[in-house]
């Protein structure tokens, strides 16, 4: 089905349900008037900006209600959505608008200055913008020119490209995994299966960017007809998070780790109401067990968590609320990512691309139709990575008697000192268990005699004056001597990618300068 019927479907059966909440509850709207303002940009698209089945538009916005409209009228045109992230530079929109081949930028009026600034490098037909401007198109005008007019009658076959998810470039340029309009059909429904059960009378709410994670979870919200609050402009706040969930009666939402963290750290987290609270939906990056257990803890049982990656969205393994246990029998899951997502497959192999037994090491491999159809034209990465059927994922764990997958580290992240394998996230559990250290993040740093070893660059908590000295006993307490962190940096805060990850390679970067390892 195209993508684009979601909506269209909910608005005929859920008229006049509220589909969006913004601006601080003030704004809102229907599924009716969602689906007739899709509508208009889809016939706007096919119309006078000439945009075919196929071609790819390119969409910078702020979580706000024009981003989903414009969202499935892309999709309704027939279309292929190439989402960019807010935060992005100059080189970098004009490198994901000249890759992509996109024909159309539609972008928020909070861009839209530095977009006409640099117009001349954006290499497309039309550049729309909420307001218009110096040589560009009014989103606001070519949408009330075709109020009222029905989408074009597009067909779409399950194998054509919907989205164009770029990764996040953390170890060269970024690819872009295309996800087609079946393959973001079986997400939207899996999540319904295993992630969150939702009905209309459900109120979600996005935290996180809809141009990245939160524009999956759209498709689950939009398809059972539920309130959807956006927080917006710019940033997490944790108090208006608090603050939105108490007066909406927010039922489900999802969040990164570092959000979660930011939550856990604010003052007014033990006096929220969050009564109305169901289910967080966590992932995009590693959950370390000591932030997770205060987060039950402190929030309640309404934790989820997902694993998978661009190239198969959120959808490889999952761990319900019910295992989420703190204490005792079970609670040994807390370092897992759980098991596997309903309709898919997920393997150890080894490097011919093996099975490996009940709890060896090897390469996480995923297959099922939430795998990407490839890369945009990079054939020669796709058939690397999606090599002999199976998804690779570049990640390193084993999977357990029970059926649950732990990750060990990301292949680049893992360290090979005196020829022993090293895995930072079990150093990074271990150092977390200190109540001075807050954040930690360990990398691989060059040493004559064993290669390279590893060194913890820590932020300590609030009013903590841990040393290193301190930190080095704790670690001889639970570490072998070659896992043991040989130095510790301490800094203000960690370094995050624009997607909220902590930015490894930017922490090794210094240390690699003039060497090989690929940082």
């Amino acid at each position: 089905m195209n993508l684009g019927d979601i909506l269209t479907g909910s608005a005929r059966v859920h008229p006049d349900t509220t589909a969006l909440v913004w601006d601080e509850g003030g704004g809102r709207r229907t599924y009716r008037e969602l689906n007739r303002r899709a509508d208009a940009l889809a016939s706007a698209l096919a119309g006078g900006l000439g945009v075919q089945p196929g071609d790819r538009v390119a969409l910078m916005m702020y979580n706000g209600p024009t981003l989903l409209e414009a969202m499935f009228g892309v999709w309704k045109a027939g279309a292929t959505v190439v989402p960019l992230n807010a935060r992005f530079t100059p080189d970098e929109i004009s490198y994901h608008v000249a890759d992509s081949g996109a024909k159309v930028l539609i972008a928020g009026r909070d861009f839209a200055a530095s977009l006409i600034a640099m117009r001349d490098r954006i290499a497309v037909g039309a550049l729309v913008l909420e307001g218009g401007g110096d040589g560009a198109l009014d989103l606001d005008a070519i949408a009330a020119e075709h109020a009222g007019r029905a989408a074009p009658p597009v067909e779409v076959a399950d194998d054509d490209v919907a989205w164009i998810a770029y990764t996040s470039g953390t170890t060269g340029r970024p690819k872009g995994a295309m996800l087609t309009h079946g393959c973001l059909t079986f997400v939207a429904v899996s999540w319904l299966a295993d992630l969150q059960r939702l009905e209309p009378e459900d109120v979600g709410l996005y935290a996180a960017p809809l141009t990245h994670g939160a524009g999956i979870m759209a498709l689950a919200f939009t398809m059972k007809a539920c309130t959807q609050v956006l927080l917006q402009p710019t940033g997490f706040d944790a108090a208006r998070f608090l603050a939105t969930i108490a007066r909406e009666r927010v039922t489900h939402t999802w969040l990164v780790p570092t959000q979660i963290k930011m939550v856990l750290d604010h003052p007014g987290l033990d006096g929220a109401d969050l009564s109305s609270l169901q289910t967080i939906v966590y992932g995009g990056a590693p959950m370390h067990v000591e932030h997770l257990k205060e987060a039950i803890r402190r929030i309640g049982p309404v934790f989820v968590q997902l694993f998978g990656q661009t190239e198969t969205p959120m959808t490889a393994t999952y761990m319900r609320r019910e295992d989420h246990i703190v204490d005792g029998p079970g609670s040994e899951h807390l370092a897992s990512c759980g098991h596997v997502r309903s309709g898919m497959e997920v393997a150890i192999l080894d490097a011919e691309d093996r099975r490996l037994g009940t709890d060896e090491v090897g390469e996480i491999c995923v297959r099922g139709p939430a795998v990407m159809k490839g890369y945009w034209e990079r054939p020669e990465a796709s058939a690397e990575t999606l090599r002999n059927g199976w998804l690779h994922t570049g990640d390193i764990g084993r999977i357990d008697e029970q059926g649950y997958l732990y990750i060990m580290d990301r292949s680049k992240d893992m360290l090979i000192s005196g020829g022993l394998n090293v895995y930072p996230r079990e150093i990074e559990e271990v150092l977390l268990r200190h109540p001075a250290v807050s954040e930690v993040a360990v990398i691989g740093v060059p040493n004559e005699q064993w290669g390279e070893t590893a060194m913890a660059v820590v932020v300590r908590a609030d009013g903590a004056a841990v040393t290193e000295a301190e930190l080095k006993d704790f670690a001889t307490e639970h570490l072998a001597p070659y896992k043991k962190p040989r130095a510790f940096e301490f800094v203000a805060a960690l370094p995050k990618t624009t997607y909220g990850k902590i930015d490894k390679k930017a922490l090794r970067a210094p240390h690699w300068a003039g060497r090989d390892r690929m940082v």
